[in-house]
């Protein structure tokens, strides 16, 4: 009888199915913790982002979105959205305080040179008891001879004309009034931009935390099955040793991630006005990403003209002129009508010869020579008002640019915002299929190793374009002079 001899590559086929009918048995009598699981998907692109249900190897966008470790006293913390901080911050801020009350500073400066042009009165009442007719010989007394008497009276002054100085101040004062208005409006934005700034910071550091915390969870499994594997003699000691490092390094990320998740809400305390920490649950209720305005020309008019710092300084420079004109204005005479009238009920009448007092009259001042003072200050303040409109020249030209690139890294941002998510998706896949290469033995660790940081790297990058998009557009809103 004779028996059949098989192909080599028959033989081989038949060795590897057996090896993998083998492995996958000892596969079911080792215990396993669950299935590898992946970083949690950003809720902002969850329609874009997330794998379809019929990936293998992917959780659902609902799973994914929590972290495997999330805090037990989460809950316990007090909630606030991004409108809340901005109100808050508004609200408690030192520095949109200090701009506000700098405002009404400056509106008392123009009612003090509005007082110049309005009429002065004053009024005195006088009693002397003295040996009459004895004369000063010391002191201060304007009389040389003294009396016995009671009088009141009073004096009034009102500028009649000095030609525009006065009227030159008052501008200049409410012009700089106006200024810092406008200043204190550009405070409060800039405020509200740090606000935005810090709240994505804040909201971006802790989806890093939880990346990094899912992160650790899967390590953690993977070291868990390669252990008890290595114990059955299914995987070497080189093995365990890569997915001990794997494993160390996740506990670093997760610890800086974590440090960096508390100084981002320190400083979101901080720009709240908070003295004391306050851990906060972020809620983040912005509107859904969409693409940046398309016009980069109507956004520039629109910067120019409603950038509440471009209309300080146009304001600040035109109260300039004003006082330059004042300055000027110096040189020129004032007339000015004063009076005064009074009663003296006791006198000795042998010395006073009316019981009452009265006069008005006419001042005429005119300035002759004083070694150039007035031409001089006219021609400083000439001068600072030229170098206040080459500062506002040079505002505008930044303004126009902040705009452009402003608008060009939102562009950028968004683009990024795809590219990271179809990233992200390709990496869970990759890691799916690196998970049962791995367990079915037809790869090495560091195979698995390696889709392992690809994808928790392609979480934090997706988690941190779309939050980087938000905060981009929010820098634009404010280079356009809208609320950010």
């Amino acid at each position: 009888m004779t028996i059949p001899m098989k192909r080599p590559f028959e033989c081989t086929t038949v060795a590897i199915l057996a090896a993998i009918s083998t492995l996958a048995a000892i596969g079911q009598a080792v215990p396993k913790k669950t299935v590898l699981t992946d970083a949690p998907a950003p809720r902002l692109l969850a329609q874009t982002a997330s794998p379809s249900p019929a990936s293998p190897g992917t959780a659902s966008p609902s799973t994914m979105q929590q972290p495997a470790s999330a805090p037990a006293s989460q809950s316990s913390k007090p909630k606030l959205t991004l409108k809340q901080a901005e109100q808050m911050a508004i609200k408690n801020n030192p520095q949109v305080s200090v701009a506000h009350l700098l405002a009404l500073a400056q509106h008392q400066m123009a009612r003090e040179t509005r007082a110049a042009e309005l009429p002065t009165g004053s009024a005195a009442i006088t009693a002397v008891d003295a040996e009459d007719a004895t004369r000063i010989s010391a002191g201060s007394l304007t009389a040389s001879r003294l009396f016995e008497h009671a009088g009141v009276g009073g004096g009034f002054s009102q500028l009649v004309t000095d030609f525009g100085k006065t009227r030159n101040l008052e501008a200049s004062s409410i012009l700089q009034e106006k200024a810092q208005n406008a200043n204190a409006i550009a405070t409060q934005y800039e405020i509200q931009l740090a606000t935005d700034q810090a709240f994505y910071n804040a909201l971006q550091a802790q989806q890093t935390l939880q990346v990094a915390q899912q992160n650790v969870t899967t390590r953690q499994t993977v070291e868990s099955q390669v252990s008890q594997m290595t114990a059955s003699k299914l995987k070497s000691t080189l093995d365990l040793s890569f997915a001990d490092v794997n494993l160390s390094q996740a506990k670093l990320l997760a610890l800086d991630a974590e440090n960096n998740a508390d100084s981002a809400m320190a400083a979101l305390d901080a720009i709240l006005g908070l003295d004391h920490q306050v851990d906060f649950d972020l809620v983040e209720d912005g509107p859904e990403i969409q693409q940046p305005p398309p016009d980069i020309d109507q956004l520039v008019a629109e910067s120019l003209k409603h950038r509440p710092d471009l209309q300080a300084s146009v304001l600040a420079q035109q109260a300039l002129v004003k006082f330059s004109k004042a300055q000027r204005d110096q040189s020129f005479p004032s007339i000015a009508v004063s009076g005064t009238a009074g009663s003296v009920p006791i006198r000795p009448a042998q010395y006073y010869v009316t019981n009452w007092w009265g006069a008005i009259g006419v001042n005429l001042n005119i300035p002759i020579f004083n070694g150039f003072l007035y031409s001089a200050q006219a021609k400083e303040a000439s001068i600072r008002a030229q170098a206040a409109a080459e500062r506002t020249r040079d505002l505008r030209d930044r303004i126009v640019r902040d705009v452009r690139t402003s608008w060009l890294a939102a562009n950028t941002s968004f683009q990024r915002v795809a590219v990271t998510a179809e990233l992200l998706k390709e990496a869970n896949l990759a890691l799916s299929l690196a998970q049962t290469r791995y367990q079915m033995g037809l790869s090495s660790i560091v195979e698995l190793s390696q889709a392992e940081y690809q994808q928790t790297d392609a979480a934090i990058g997706n988690s941190n374009a779309q939050y980087q998009y938000r905060l981009a557009l929010a820098t634009l809103n404010y280079q356009v002079g809208a609320n950010p």
